[in-house]
């Protein structure tokens, strides 16, 4: 009788993790889908689903991280509001706003840039990187890692 209820148990949390991870793996679907009506209704309750949602779609189109890319951009194709984005930002992650997140995804583009594209002059990453220039490419890289873009570029091994 004990054995068959301690058997009851394992199959009920078996059960449990199944059904979780068939939700997750729904919700990750979903998310991939690009499934409209959940972006349209993206004022989630859940914070994180949000987030995510708002990873993948910079992720799918690096492309939309123009100069003139900002939040109001960025809550257009995500399919939120204004102020449900900056709410987000503000409250539940560790950026201040919606625009600094925008910026760290700027700084980390170049970045990769520099390392990627030798051949690429501070011009072409900053535009490619989208910055509206590049002294203000070389302010935040100099912010960021507390060297210019070409100090950066000259410490990386030449083997890259």
């Amino acid at each position: 009788m004990i054995r068959l209820i301690g058997r009851n148990l394992d199959l009920s949390e078996q059960l449990e993790a199944n059904v979780e991870l068939r939700r997750r793996a729904r919700i990750a679907k979903e998310l991939l889908d690009g499934n409209i009506e959940r972006q349209r209704n993206a004022d989630l309750q859940d914070d994180a689903q949000l987030m995510a949602l708002i990873e993948l779609r910079m992720e799918q189109d690096p492309k939309t991280l123009t100069a003139d890319f900002g939040a109001a951009d960025l809550a257009r194709i995500i399919g939120v509001s204004q102020v449900r984005l900056s709410r987000l930002f503000r409250h539940h992650t560790i950026y201040r706003s919606a625009d600094a997140y925008l910026d760290n995804l700027r700084v980390l583009a170049a970045l990769r840039l520099l390392r990627e594209k030798p051949q690429y002059n501070i011009a072409a990453v900053a535009e490619e990187a989208g910055f509206g220039n590049v002294r203000t490419l070389q302010r935040r890289i100099q912010e960021v890692i507390g060297m210019t873009p070409v100090e950066y570029r000259a410490m990386l091994p030449r083997d890259l």
